[in-house]
């Protein structure tokens, strides 16, 4: 028990810190404001990491920190996934988002949308040879796989199609060289990029998706209006001095800038690495994830999620109404609701009325108030299942209640306590793999980065399952030798 309340103590000593070292930033902040830029890191050649640095690159990456250098910004990368991403500028967690934004009328009412500095056309693929899809009319009834909030998404329904919701395009390319889903509907230059790069002779292009010309653009915050003002006089010089243009070059050796700026060739482009140099350099950043969030999320939250589960342990078994309630109540809400739900209200609603966490402390709250939830009845269920006679003789001895718990009571649960318990830290370690919709950089996520970029899912995931599964063994036995010392106490 001691342990769970230090691990508490530490968890506030953190935001503590956090908050400190907040305000001395605040105190000594520079006259460049810092903008954060909202971008996925898994589509290529727009936003990605180059697998020989690991660094954040891409056209959209290149255009946004020209733009910077113009308005005088110092920026702050920010990765999430499509889907989450528009959350995230809503409730105020990125200034901008660069990441291949079509205009359409909806975001044209709702948000701030820069100058056009991309140009570009959907296309429609299927599997090589797959006659059944041949034009935007033969989508009608069909399944195609896209990011569930993009325009290419939209035009799919529009269509006819049912759309099957991925993270990127690369999963995208996946399930339809699986026969998963009929086509895709996605940016001619990301088809482009993942045919040169991949060398992939499964699928193809058939058609445009559309005769309209698209335009993406960065879109802000409405009122964010000078961030927009200083944006759009950033594109206007850099397409007036060419450096736009340059840009364009170096990736698409044509200028997509431009409407009819010639077409996208991308056969010189990064190229195709073989699994073993894959996995080779992505070994490393995994490893930093799993260290540096992973199992501090884990420890963390699970600490914080016992001592919360034992209070609501204690308050369900109360004879007074006014404890057992609440308590009955909150158990119900975390176990009848989606993990993933509770992690989207913490992070992303929760700002809405005034409450902002930094993604870490938001990701410990929401795993630990769903360890509490799962945890409570485990605990409330082993002190049941101390025999009530214990109790009795405590109290003939002069032992209060609280003493009746620390001395009596709990050591005996916790023997019957142990082994449910390990399974909820081992579910815990892995459903941080969730962590990356609020914006955190996991295991798992570093897994996806690499998978977007080189498209090898099999060695990746099997990579990243192998780290899991080493933790999950390390604790297993960590469990067992608990068990094996609670059982010396044990009348045989």
């Amino acid at each position: 028990m001691r342990q769970m309340f230090r691990g508490a103590l530490l968890f506030l000593l953190l935001i503590l810190t956090g908050a400190t070292q907040l305000g001395v930033a605040a105190a000594q902040a520079p006259d460049r404001p810092v903008v954060r830029v909202g971008t996925e890191g898994t589509y290529p050649p727009f936003s990605f990491h180059d697998p020989r640095t690991r660094q954040l690159t891409g056209f959209d990456i290149e255009v946004i920190e020209a733009i910077a250098g113009r308005a005088g910004w110092d920026l702050e990368f920010v990765e999430t996934q499509w889907d989450a991403i528009f959350p995230a500028l809503d409730s105020g967690r990125i200034d901008v988002i660069a990441n291949q934004v079509s205009v359409n009328d909806e975001r044209r009412g709702r948000y701030g949308l820069s100058s056009t500095y991309t140009y570009s056309h959907g296309v429609i693929v299927r599997r090589t040879g797959d006659e059944r899809i041949r034009s935007t009319a033969d989508l009608a009834g069909r399944t195609t796989a896209q990011s569930s909030t993009s325009n290419w998404a939209r035009f799919a329904r529009e269509a006819g199609a049912e759309v099957e919701a991925v993270e990127g395009f690369a999963q995208a390319a996946a399930l339809l060289t699986q026969g998963r889903v009929d086509a895709i509907v996605n940016d001619n230059i990301a088809v482009l990029d993942y045919l040169a790069s991949t060398g992939s002779t499964d699928i193809e292009i058939v058609a445009d998706a559309g005769a309209g010309t698209s335009e993406q653009v960065l879109a802000f915050r409405k009122n964010d209006a000078a961030l927009l003002d200083q944006a759009n006089r950033a594109i206007a010089a850099l397409a007036a001095d060419g450096t736009l243009t340059a840009v364009s070059q170096k990736y698409f050796a044509a200028d997509v800038t431009v409407p009819d700026g010639g077409d996208a060739d991308l056969s010189g482009g990064r190229g195709h690495r073989s699994t073993w140099e894959v996995l080779r350099g992505a070994a490393w950043p995994m490893f930093v994830g799993l260290v540096k969030v992973t199992i501090p999320l884990t420890a963390l939250s699970f600490a914080i999620g016992l001592v919360l589960a034992l209070l609501v342990a204690l308050a369900r078994i109360s004879p007074y109404r006014l404890l057992a309630g609440p308590a009955r109540a909150f158990i119900s809400v975390i176990r009848g609701t989606p993990l993933l739900v509770q992690l989207f209200i913490v992070f992303y609603g929760l700002p809405q009325i005034g409450l902002k966490f930094d993604p870490f402390v938001a990701a410990v709250i929401a795993f630990s108030l769903n360890v509490a939830g799962y945890a409570a009845e485990v605990i409330r269920s082993a002190i049941l299942a101390v025999p009530k006679g214990q109790f009795e003789a405590a109290a003939t001895i002069g032992l209060g209640y609280a003493q009746t718990l620390r001395r009596v009571i709990l050591p005996q649960a916790s023997r019957t306590a142990v082994p449910p318990l390990s399974n909820t830290l081992l579910s815990l370690l892995k459903d941080t793999s969730l962590g990356s919709v609020v914006l955190l950089t996991e295991l798992f996520r570093e897994a996806q980065l690499a998978a977007a970029e080189s498209n090898d899912f099999l060695a990746l995931y099997t990579f990243a399952a192998l780290y899991y599964w080493v933790i999950c063994v390390a604790l297993s036995a960590a469990q067992k030798r608990l068990e094996t010392r609670f059982d010396r106490y044990v009348a045989k």
